[in-house]
C-alpha cells in the first residue's frame, strides 16, 4: 500500500487559516483553502509561501465556504494554482458570494491606509484582487452530497451534511484504502435551520475540528438573554450593534429574532441587515429552503417568514450605511464582520462603542487578537481605522449562538465511527481547546488523539 503524508498548514494550534496538505503516490490534495485571521503573527502566514507550489497542487477540497477555511483560494490561484476546487452546491453557492467581497474588502482597506497614511507599508496591497477571486471562482467543481469523485491519481473523496453552515461537508479521502475522514467545521444537533451532522462512518484517520473543545455551551436562557439585551437598551434610548458572521450567523439571528417577534417579545424598533454579503447569503438561504433541500429541517418550510422578512430594512450601499449609523434613534443593526476584523461594522463600533447607552453584542467565536476578542475580554479603547476609541457601550457575550458544535456534541460525533480509528487529529482550535479535545478523547475513548503543530508532517 502507498503511504500518504498529512501536512497541516493551517488551523494548527489556531482556529484559523485552515489547509491540509494530503501527498499520496504523485497526488497532493488540499482540504480547505483558508485564509488566516487575527492576531498580526497569523495574518503574516498568508503572505508567506506556501511548502508546496501552488501550480503542483492537483486539486483543493472545500468543506466549507466560510474565509478562513476557502478565503485562501484566489491567492493559491494569484501564485499558480489551476486545477479543480471540489465543492458542495451550497458551498459553491456562498463561495460565489463571499471570495469576491473579500477581495474587494482588501483592496478598500488598502486604499483606505494609503488615502489616511496609517499603514507601515509603502503603498499597502491586498493580499488579492477580484480579478484573483473571479478566477478561483472559475475552478469550481460542484459535487452532491454523496457522490463520489476522484480528486488526484488514486485518491476519491465523498461528502455529507455538516450542518454548520449551508453546503458544509463532512469530507471523506479516500487513499487506496485509507480513509481520512475531515470533520470541517461541525454544527450542533439542534442548529434551528439546518439538519445534524453526518456520521462519521468508516475512518481509518480523523480530522476534527476543536474551536469549543474545551468547553459546552449553555443554551437555557440564550435567546432570552438577547431579548433581554435588546430590551434593555431600547428603553434606555441606545442602539444594539451585533457584529455577526454574513453566512449563517446572520440567518440564525434573524430566526430566532422572527421567534421573538412573533411572541411580541421584540421591541418596535427598525432592524437593519447591513453587508450586501449576507444579504446575497441570505438569498442562498431563502433558495435552499424554497427547494425544500435536504439540508433544511423540515419544519422551518412550514414558517412562512423564517428571517424575519417583514421587519427587516435591508442596507446594501454605502451611503445607506453612513445613514444607518448617523440615526440617533434605538434600532438593532446587525452587520459583518462577526469578529469586528473588518467590513462596516467597524465604522458602527467607531459610532456606537462610545454610547454609554448602546449595547454590542457578541454572538459567536471570537478568536485572539481579533476586536471582537478584545471587547469580550473587556477592552477600555479598541484601534479602528488607525484611532483609538474608547468602550463606554454596554458588551454582552452571547456565545451559545455559536453555530459550531461544543465539546460534548464533538464527542458525539465522534463516537459514531464505525470502528475505532488508527488516530484523531484536533485542529482548527487555540492550543487549549484542541489540547483538551485531544485529552478527552484519549481518556474516553481510548484512541490516539494529538494536537498538531504548524506545518507538522504525519503518515498516513
Amino acid at each position: 500500500m502507498t503511504a500518504a503524508v498529512l501536512s497541516f498548514l493551517g488551523a494548527a494550534g489556531t482556529v484559523t487559516g485552515s489547509k491540509a496538505l494530503i501527498e499520496f503516490g504523485g497526488a497532493r490534495i488540499m482540504v480547505d483553502s483558508g485564509l488566516f485571521q487575527g492576531v498580526k503573527e497569523l495574518r503574516l502566514r498568508n503572505w508567506a509561501p506556501l511548502p508546496v507550489e501552488a501550480e503542483r497542487l492537483d486539486a483543493v477540497v472545500l468543506t466549507h465556504a466560510h474565509l478562513d477555511h476557502c478565503g485562501y483560494l484566489p491567492r493559491l490561484v494569484a501564485d499558480g494554482f489551476r486545477g479543480p476546487v471540489y465543492a458542495s452546491p451550497g458551498t459553491a453557492a456562498l463561495a460565489r458570494i463571499v471570495l469576491p467581497d473579500s477581495a474587494h474588502l482588501q483592496e478598500e482597506e488598502a486604499l483606505y491606509a494609503n488615502r489616511k497614511g496609517y499603514s507601515k507599508h509603502r503603498p499597502a496591497l491586498p493580499l488579492y484582487d477580484e480579478s484573483d477571486a473571479q478566477d478561483a471562482l472559475a475552478l469550481l467543481q460542484v459535487v452532491p452530497f454523496g457522490q463520489t469523485v476522484a480528486v488526484g491519481e488514486g485518491a476519491a473523496m465523498v461528502q455529507h451534511p455538516a450542518g454548520h453552515i449551508l453546503g458544509s461537508a463532512v469530507t471523506s479521502v479516500d487513499l487506496g484504502g485509507t480513509r481520512v475522514v475531515f470533520s470541517g467545521d461541525l454544527g450542533r444537533s439542534q442548529h434551528p435551520l439546518l439538519v445534524p451532522p453526518a456520521p462519521v462512518g468508516d475512518a481509518d484517520w480523523i480530522v476534527i475540528e476543536s474551536t469549543y473543545g474545551d468547553r459546552v455551551h449553555d443554551d437555557a436562557h440564550a435567546v432570552e438573554q438577547l431579548r433581554d439585551t435588546i430590551a434593555r437598551t431600547v428603553r434606555r434610548g441606545g442602539t444594539v450593534v451585533i457584529p455577526a458572521f454574513a453566512v449563517d450567523r446572520t440567518e440564525v439571528l434573524l430566526h430566532h429574532l422572527g421567534h421573538l417577534d412573533d411572541r411580541g417579545e421584540l421591541p418596535a424598533v427598525p432592524v437593519y441587515v447591513d453587508s450586501p454579503m449576507a444579504l446575497d447569503a441570505l438569498r442562498v438561504y431563502r433558495r435552499a429552503i424554497a427547494e425544500r433541500s435536504p439540508e433544511i429541517r423540515p419544519e422551518v418550510f412550514a414558517d412562512p417568514t423564517p428571517f424575519l422578512e417583514h421587519r427587516i430594512t435591508e442596507v446594501r450601499d454605502p451611503e445607506g450605511s453612513k445613514a444607518v449609523t448617523l440615526s440617533p434613534e434605538p434600532k438593532i443593526i446587525i452587520s459583518a464582520s462577526g469578529m469586528a476584523s473588518g467590513g462596516r461594522v467597524v465604522h458602527h463600533l467607531m459610532r456606537y462603542l462610545t454610547d454609554p447607552r448602546s449595547t454590542v453584542a457578541l454572538v459567536g467565536f471570537q478568536a485572539e487578537g481579533t476586536r471582537g476578542r478584545a471587547l469580550a475580554e473587556g477592552a477600555e479603547e479598541l484601534k479602528m481605522l488607525g484611532r483609538y476609541v474608547r468602550v463606554r457601550a454596554d458588551v454582552v457575550s452571547l456565545p451559545s449562538f455559536s453555530v459550531h458544535a461544543d465539546a460534548d456534541d464533538l464527542m458525539a460525533w465522534l463516537r459514531t465511527a464505525a470502528t475505532a480509528p488508527r488516530g484523531v487529529f484536533c485542529v482548527h482550535g487555540e492550543e487549549r481547546a484542541a489540547h483538551a479535545l485531544a485529552s478527552r478523547i484519549r481518556q474516553e475513548l481510548d484512541w490516539d488523539a494529538v494536537a498538531p503543530r504548524y506545518k507538522e508532517r504525519v503518515l498516513l
